[in-house]
């Protein structure tokens, strides 16, 4: 392997956010990725037939809408397009009704009768002011927020559990649409935070959509592997590296791995209490993903599902609550929480045409072997009666197999460490500043560091500031903006 002035290990989103910002500031930036294609959890690929392509991991992306780093990088202007469906996301009760969240609180409020005010007094302040909220949650949580009095509201809620704010509703459909949003958390929702969950990512929908990418999430990677390589940058693929000793010298080394694979790749040369405070980290459920492939649009019932790319299901609050307790106990629900992603209500260049791609995924214990495949159809079908007669071909992955897919998921949790309260703001270890490690010039920017999972970027982005003004003395941030033809960079826009 030839020097370069800093070397990436991992090309998930995070870590070439890493390598964008680094090759920016005018470094020469070197990106090993061990399996054969970059990306990590935002890959796109044909997991059941021919034609139809589906996201390997993350498919919805309310984060890159949000993310300060995306803003800076320009996707659009890179050719990469956001579509937002016209419903955020749904959420089908039994019989014919379902709540829904629509592109604006007001909308939202609207449609759940006697909730409506509470919806809007709970949604309305962090929706408003989006830019606020983001900024600060999307963070290495170290600063005074600019707006400290607006956050301190916000945090006020947020810390609790989803349980007891959804304490606030009155009917079925408006704690069933919370309940929905909270468990993307992958905790029980009584646990503090899970409502803090619910809803910054419920004001998301409001302000910024939930919007899928055309063609697949893999768009997103390929604008970041282009930008890193056309600064002069190199991602090699197919090399798994297993010791910081097997990399050529660099001044800087930026890990996007867990704190489990930085113990093993650091191995002694990690001090002890920092082996310790590693070691102490914690990882949290697992998931079973379900791909489908399917010859007409899923048969939902209820029509608001017709019309959203995202489509949560278990029921009431009561039964996704009961869902949620089983996997933390070690249990397998019986009838579990399903996240659905069907891309092809905005974007018909998924599967051929008039066919449909569905994403499906249930939590599970962590390390599971269990193929959930007919737990995940039972509750679609319950839904969606008919749903199977759709299904031409389906793929499937336990959460073991997810974990040998991605050492970036222990168990398969894909949040790459549990996202409770002590590790919302100590991630991954109490440390004032947690990308850098005792190692001098090595840093860790993945998921498992703040501001934690989902593609946005911002745990790269961050580590790679800290190498900048650590090692090579660099204070201000690089215009991470595409160049015009005339070599000046395009403005930033949301």
């Amino acid at each position: 392997m030839s020097e370069a002035d800093a070397a990436v290990v991992g090309s998930g989103p995070n870590g070439l956010a890493a390598a964008v910002v680094l090759a920016a500031a005018g470094l020469r930036v070197k990106v090993y990725e061990g399996a054969e294609s970059p990306g990590g959890g935002c890959r796109t690929d044909e997991l059941t037939l021919p034609g139809f392509r589906h996201d390997v991991c993350s498919a919805v992306h309310p984060l890159v809408a949000a993310s300060g780093f995306f803003c800076r990088f320009g996707l659009a202007r890179r050719g990469v397009r956001l579509i937002e469906p016209e419903v955020a996301y749904a959420h089908p009760l039994d019989g014919r009704h379902a709540a829904a969240a629509h592109g604006s609180v007001c909308d939202t409020a609207a449609d759940l009768g006697l909730d409506g005010a509470a919806y809007r007094r709970l949604f309305g302040p962090p929706a408003r002011h989006l830019d606020d909220v983001a900024g600060t949650v999307l963070s290495s949580m170290r600063s005074v927020p600019p707006h400290p009095l607006r956050m301190a509201a916000f945090g006020a809620l947020a810390l609790r559990s989803a349980t007891s704010v959804a304490r606030r509703f009155e009917t079925e459909e408006a704690r069933a649409l919370f309940a929905g949003v909270a468990a993307h958390s992958m905790l029980r929702l009584d646990q503090p935070v899970t409502a803090g969950i619910g809803l910054f990512l419920g004001s998301l929908a409001h302000a910024v959509g939930w919007p899928v990418v055309e063609g697949g999430s893999a768009a997103v990677t390929d604008a970041m592997v282009e930008a890193v390589t056309s600064a002069g940058g190199e991602v090699v693929t197919g090399h798994r590296v297993r010791s910081l000793a097997e990399l050529a010298p660099a001044r800087a080394v930026l890990l996007d791995v867990t704190p489990r694979a930085l113990l093993e790749l650091a191995g002694d040369r990690l001090p002890a209490a920092y082996r310790r405070s590693l070691g102490r980290f914690r990882y949290g459920a697992g998931v079973c993903k379900v791909d489908w492939a399917l010859e007409a649009p899923v048969p939902w019932r209820a029509e608001p599902c017709r019309r959203a790319a995202t489509v949560h299901l278990g029921g009431t609050f009561e039964e996704i609550a009961r869902s949620e307790a089983d996997v933390a106990a070690g249990r397998h629900a019986e009838a579990p929480y399903v996240l659905v992603v069907q891309p092809g209500v905005v974007d018909p260049s998924r599967a051929p045409a008039g066919r449909q791609t569905l994403w499906t995924y249930c939590h599970v214990p962590a390390g599971s072997d269990v193929d959930m495949t007919e737990a995940i159809a039972a509750q679609i079908e319950r839904f969606a009666p008919g749903f199977r007669d759709t299904v031409l071909a389906r793929s499937s992955r336990t959460a073991a197999q997810m974990a040998a897919y991605n050492p970036n998921y222990p168990g398969g949790d894909i949040s790459a460490g549990a996202q409770d309260l002590r590790q919302t703001f100590l991630r991954p270890a109490a440390r004032w500043n947690p990308y850098r490690t005792p190692l001098a010039g090595v840093y860790l920017c993945s998921s498992s560091t703040p501001p934690g999972p989902g593609v946005h970027g911002r745990c790269g982005e961050l580590a790679a500031l800290s190498a900048l003004r650590d090692v090579f003395g660099v204070r201000e941030a690089p215009d991470l903006a595409p160049r015009v033809p005339d070599g000046t960079p395009t403005a930033p826009s949301r």
